[in-house]
């Protein structure tokens, strides 16, 4: 009897993802390499994520200090620091006021500071940040970072990710820039917040808090590097796209953010402090930690309307 052959299996016709080499720039190419005299920085990547050693952030920031500080957020996009078992509320506001005025997002619970919000979750409370997103781009000027302070951490898991939207748009095919280039999309809570409130709290809501457009691509407001703009949970649709049209392009773009070569993964301890620029990344809070305790402190940083 011959031999049964199996068929090949068919190929895609178009991948949603490519394989294979990844330009991977942490700054503009060309840009001048940094000095830095007060930060000893130790790359987690090439590209994203650097962890800091040098700096007690309980003492005075002069401007010197802040300065490197800015620059090393500019470049590596989200910078860890350990063992700040000193830090204070006030210290935490003292740190994000290296980079601006705090942000209140109306959904999170306040905590006993004003501008520091308490994430305490644990079997009661289930972590559902576990997607990958930008804070607060609903808003017509999205935060412009967030500064994320580790009280309390589960004995395994509760690591947070990290991913690279600049780097996202420069590993886009020259179509696919070709054909986003202009785009804007609506950006908008209810969706995913709204899933938690009533019909008449997101009545209230939404007087304050209209749905926004901003560029899919849009220009980073320091680096002025081109960022892909579009995060799962609140971008809802692209202006000027039949709805099947949207969707079909919404889904390959959120995808980007899933590319591991785009990420970096940061393992938490106890007074660890990460500060994240979130024009340029999107971020992903893995909840493999139930039903144990993490908490977490968090000030976002207010942002400028984006273009």
């Amino acid at each position: 009897m011959a031999a049964v052959v199996a068929a090949p299996r068919p190929a895609l016709d178009k991948p949603l993802m490519r394989y294979g080499h990844r330009v991977l720039n942490r700054t503009t190419p060309g840009s001048p390499e940094a000095e830095f005299r007060i930060l000893a920085i130790r790359p987690l990547t090439p590209h994203i994520g650097a962890e800091i050693s040098g700096v007690d952030l309980s003492q005075p920031i002069g401007e010197d200090l802040a300065a490197e500080l800015r620059q090393a957020l500019l470049e590596w996009k989200v910078i860890f620091f350990r063992d700040q078992h000193r830090f204070t509320s006030g210290h935490h506001l003292a740190l994000a006021a290296v980079w601006g005025e705090p942000e209140v997002n109306p959904f999170f619970p306040k905590g006993d500071t004003v501008g520091v919000s308490r994430l305490a979750k644990d079997a009661m409370a289930i972590g559902n940040e576990n997607i990958w997103h930008s804070d607060h781009s609903f808003m017509a000027a999205p935060a412009l970072g967030s500064v994320l302070r580790a009280v309390e951490v589960p004995p395994a898991g509760g690591d947070t990710m990290w991913a690279d939207m600049a780097v996202a748009y420069d590993n886009l095919s020259e179509e696919m820039k070709a054909r986003i280039d202009g785009l804007t999309a609506v950006h908008d809570w209810v969706p995913s917040w709204g899933s938690l409130m009533t019909e008449e709290q997101i009545a209230r809501m939404r007087e304050a808090l209209p749905a926004v457009e901003h560029p899919v691509v849009i220009r980073h407001p320091q680096s002025g590097r081109k960022v892909l703009y579009v995060n799962e949970p609140f971008t809802t649709r692209i202006v000027g796209l039949s709805d099947a049209e949207s969707r079909e392009l919404l889904c390959e773009l959120v995808l980007q953010a899933r590319i591991p070569e785009f990420q970096v993964r940061f393992h938490w301890q106890p007074d660890s402090v990460a500060i994240w620029d979130n024009i340029a990344v999107q971020h992903y809070a893995i909840n493999d930690y139930y039903p144990q305790r993490r908490v977490m402190e968090r000030i976002a940083i207010a942002g400028v309307p984006l273009s």
